[in-house]
């Protein structure tokens, strides 16, 4: 069974990381919570509000455009952070398995996760410009950059292959 094993694969565990994390810190109850009661002029309430950045909702007071952008920018967070732990292949041809370098990957692949589904999202929206997808892009690499440790941190615990 494919639950009952042992092992988890660095992509898988990494995948699962941050679909918890968009989830979680991603949903509107948190980001309400975090908009409300944290500082952003602190280090603390700075960080507690970028983890809710792929905010998803079910806002009906937005347009069913801005919504579906918002849940898409969400998603595709989740899907890119596996294909970007599938492709990087630095932790895959590790000499020694759970290294640096594993940990590097995880990092890096959330990182390019952020910045192209901000890029990709921004490009559904209502008005979109090229300035605006680079913005948004460089919120997204931001945020994988600050949070994507976790996901580096995840994947180390991952395991690739056999001996």
């Amino acid at each position: 069974m494919a639950l009952g094993n042992r092992y988890k694969t660095a992509p898988g565990a990494g995948t699962l990381a941050a679909l918890i994390l968009v989830l979680v810190f991603g949903s509107p109850w948190y980001a309400d919570w975090a908009q409300e009661n944290t500082n952003p002029a602190t280090a603390g309430g700075w960080w507690l509000r970028l983890l809710a950045w792929p905010a998803w909702s079910f806002d009906t007071d937005d347009s069913l455009r801005d919504v579906i952008v918002g849940d898409l920018k969400a998603i595709l967070v989740v899907v890119l952070t596996f294909v970007f732990l599938y492709l990087l292949p630095g932790s895959q041809l590790a000499r020694a398995r759970g290294t640096v370098s594993q940990f590097l990957a995880g990092w890096a692949a959330y990182i390019f996760a952020g910045a192209f589904a901000a890029l990709f999202a921004t490009l559904f929206l209502t008005n979109p410009s090229l300035l605006g997808a680079f913005n948004a892009a460089g919120s997204g690499a931001g945020y994988g950059f600050f949070v994507g440790w976790i996901i580096g941190l995840a994947s180390l615990g991952g395991w690739r292959g056999t001996r």
